[in-house]
């Protein structure tokens, strides 16, 4: 019979079963769906990405441009002072002939010490108190007694040049203390004999002469035409022959 019981409770039992089913091909379903919107929400913010970001390997420029209105560095020279750093053109310091040259190699004789000994500048004989002269303009850079080389004054030139004027009278020349500016041929003072080492030779300049601190021959630093004026010696001559 068709209305039996366990009919009717098999028939409800496999409607449900049969729902189950269904409700669960459609949560399947939608769970495919998402996923699959997912994804493609995903590939797509992946690619909008791709298209904004540049590629890795391309090289991005930072380089900033200077404004034109930027100041430069000023190449105008005429606003920085310039220095003389030659040794200037040197006159003699006094009137007379060269009776001792500057000699560091061959020893010479000296009738004071009465022995043979370098010497480190030039002997210009001449009458005692002659006038003694600034070989070139300068500043007078130190005056000095010595104890064997008397009164003595040394003259800061251009070119880290020094001259040394030795065996000078006492009495100064006006206006030479140190710091004074001098001109060249200025009046320094004059011939003296306060030189004990040279004392017994006969009244003479004893003069010599630095460049960046290390002795020089004065002689070398002489035009060709200053020293035409310069007569040697022959005495002097004599003696370095031996």
């Amino acid at each position: 019979m068709s209305n039996h019981p366990n009919n009717r409770k098999e028939s409800a039992f496999l409607q449900k079963l049969k729902q189950i089913r269904v409700n669960r091909a459609v949560y399947l379903c939608a769970i495919v769906v998402l996923l699959s919107l997912s994804v493609v929400l995903a590939i797509t913010a992946i690619a909008n990405r791709a298209k904004k970001d540049p590629p890795l390997d391309t090289p991005t420029d930072t380089t900033v441009e200077s404004p034109s209105d930027t100041q430069q560095p000023s190449t105008d020279t005429d606003s920085e002072p310039t220095y003389n750093n030659a040794i200037p053109e040197l006159a003699l310091p006094v009137s007379g002939t060269l009776s001792k040259k500057h000699s560091v190699d061959t020893q010479v004789f000296s009738p004071t010490m009465n022995d043979y000994r370098v010497h480190l500048g030039i002997d210009i004989a001449t009458e005692e108190a002659a006038p003694v002269c600034a070989v070139a303009e300068g500043t007078v850079a130190q005056i000095w007694e010595d104890p064997m080389m008397g009164w003595c004054v040394a003259i800061s030139h251009t070119g880290d040049c020094v001259t040394v004027y030795k065996n000078l009278a006492k009495q100064l020349g006006e206006g030479i203390t140190v710091g004074a500016e001098v001109a060249a041929g200025q009046l320094l003072g004059s011939v003296g004999d306060t030189a004990l080492l040279e004392i017994a030779e006969e009244p003479h300049l004893h003069m010599e002469m630095t460049v960046k601190g290390l002795q020089v021959d004065p002689l070398e630093y002489f035009s060709k035409s200053v020293l035409s004026t310069l007569t040697e010696d022959s005495i002097y001559e004599s003696e370095l022959g031996k």
